[in-house]
């Protein structure tokens, strides 16, 4: 697969409770079968699932390498050929993943990222919102609105039902559903 080919940049995005781990286990199983060197990295953040594995929340998991930062993904794939290399919880990475994404796929590995694209209160989430614009793929998923049933392209931190706590960093707090809803654009409940 590599040699003088380019790779591709695929952001899998959406709120919380959206499918997003699932869609990049989904992408990730496919390589392997194909026979492609895969490597799968998360954030040093995401320790709901225990370190080195990705999950979902309907149970699919494959290990993973736990890293803290976009130079630590530098130095785990350095001098190898990848085929396939899957983030996620990219959100955590912050914006040095962006050219770190986009040397790897100018060498002809193909980056799939998933995170969040919103925060909880409803902003663009960095790196996500310019990973989007520079991919060749953006898969852009929603959830169900904990409220309504709608489609939700949100989600909100909640404490005991009550929107919950905006001063503490959103990039600080991973949770599930005992922290956060998924919400519509009508039920975001936004603090000033």
């Amino acid at each position: 697969m590599h040699g003088d080919s380019l790779g591709r940049l695929q952001v899998v995005c959406g709120p919380m409770f959206a499918g997003k781990s699932e869609e990049l286990l989904r992408r990730v199983r496919r390589a392997q079968l194909a026979g492609l060197a895969v490597e799968v990295v998360n954030h040093a953040l995401d320790e709901r699932h225990g370190a080195g594995q990705v999950a979902s929340h309907s149970g699919l998991s494959v290990s993973s390498h736990s890293v803290p930062d976009a130079s630590s993904v530098v130095r785990l794939v350095d001098g190898r050929q990848l085929d396939l290399l899957a983030i996620d919880e990219a959100q955590f990475f912050g914006n040095d993943l962006i050219p770190v994404v986009g040397d790897l796929v100018l060498r002809g590995t193909t980056v799939v990222v998933a995170g969040l694209c919103v925060t909880f209160d409803g902003r663009p989430f960095e790196p996500l919102a310019s990973l989007m614009a520079l991919a060749e793929d953006v898969t852009k998923l929603t959830a169900v609105c904990a409220v309504c049933g709608q489609d939700a392209a949100f989600h909100q931190r909640v404490v005991a039902g009550d929107v919950g706590d905006a001063s503490i960093p959103t990039a600080a707090h991973v949770g599930g559903t005992e922290s956060y809803q998924a919400r519509c654009r009508r039920h975001l409940e936004l603090r000033d």
